[in-house]
């Protein structure tokens, strides 16, 4: 804080962390050049010598700025979305959860745990997932939605839907829930339509191509900066079809048309995505990048590893985790906290 008061450091998008120093990345026709880290205070004369102070101080302001709470939800904390795969086929917990009863029990269980948000999934998109039709989706999703909004009465906790279908979309927003979560970035005309006639907030995730062929996708000259460059458009899409930018939230999407270097890459930069004003969703949880850089553990042994990444993110100002481990986050998170309160 007292650095802050100093202005020797910024706070970073509103939250508990702050910086003092930043990267700077140039593109040119050759190569992306990489300068840095150096003080804010040298970074704003570079920036007036290059003639670009005005530019750099608008985005300062912009990986400075508080967000807007999601849902009621403050972003002065990091916020822990349950998932809730209602599906046979998802890479960690397939089957698991399959039959809507035994789905809306285990949601409630991950509130207990104390999520702040359940996104609820009918449709595996992991790599080489074949798709679901839309009727097979909307018979695995809706049920359990409202279920959920039966079972909790009036406490109403906060639904995210995870699909990229619109008739998905309309149907799981009639059936209570209040946030899109869509891994194509709300691509489809449709979709930005459905959301902003809802007036909800909005997930994009980066995601080329689909999730049978994404990993042929996979190649980047430095992934940080192109996802980055690729969400803007995203939401930018969004904002000319009647989405508000600060209904939106943006995914890096860790390990969708990425491997295990890119995964690394965008791991080490988050806070570049800050610079798009939304608050960042990160999903690493028990994700295969893990067990390649450890012992090739299967899904549900990633849980350590997990929890490496996801502190890296918050560490770089994410707002919010999406974890299938809630109790285990939650308490990594409590004395993440408790730490850097001391510090």
């Amino acid at each position: 804080m007292r650095l802050i008061e100093a202005g020797i450091a910024r706070p970073l998008a509103g939250g508990p962390a702050a910086f003092s120093m930043v990267e700077i990345i140039t593109r040119t026709r050759e190569a992306i050049l990489l300068l840095g880290p150096v003080p804010i205070a040298e970074a704003v004369r570079w920036a007036g010598e290059e003639g670009c102070a005005a530019s750099v101080a608008a985005e300062l302001d912009t990986l400075s700025g508080a967000r807007e709470p999601l849902c009621g939800l403050p972003q002065d904390r990091p916020l822990v979305m349950g998932i809730v795969n209602v599906t046979p086929d998802s890479f960690s917990d397939g089957g698991d959860f399959a039959d809507g009863n035994i789905a809306i029990d285990h949601a409630f269980e991950l509130l207990m745990q104390g999520a702040d948000i359940l996104d609820i999934g009918g449709e595996s998109t992991r790599p080489g997932a074949a798709p679901v039709p839309v009727e097979e989706e909307l018979r695995r999703v809706v049920p359990v939605i409202e279920g959920i909004r039966r079972r909790a009465g009036a406490k109403r906790p906060v639904i995210s839907v995870d699909t990229r279908r619109p008739a998905v979309m309309r149907a799981a927003l009639d059936a209570g829930a209040d946030i899109v979560n869509d891994v194509t970035g709300l691509k489809d005309p449709e979709s930005r339509r459905i959301v902003a006639g809802a007036g909800v907030p909005a997930m994009l995730m980066h995601m080329r191509g689909e999730p049978q062929s994404m990993q042929g996708e996979a190649v980047y000259d430095f992934s940080p900066l192109q996802v980055l460059e690729e969400l803007e458009e995203r939401v930018r899409e969004a904002e000319q079809g009647g989405i508000s930018r600060a209904r939106l939230i943006v995914d890096p999407g860790i390990g969708f048309a990425k491997n295990a270097t890119h995964n690394l890459e965008l791991l080490a930069r988050l806070g570049l995505l800050h610079g798009i004003g939304c608050p960042v969703l990160l999903g690493v949880s028990r994700k295969r990048f893990i067990g390649l850089l450890s012992r090739e553990e299967a899904a549900k042994q990633r849980v350590p590893g997990s929890l490496a990444a996801a502190l890296a993110g918050i560490e770089q100002g994410v707002q919010m985790l999406r974890v299938h481990d809630v109790a285990e986050t939650v308490q990594a998170l409590k004395i993440w906290a408790a730490v850097a309160g001391e510090r």
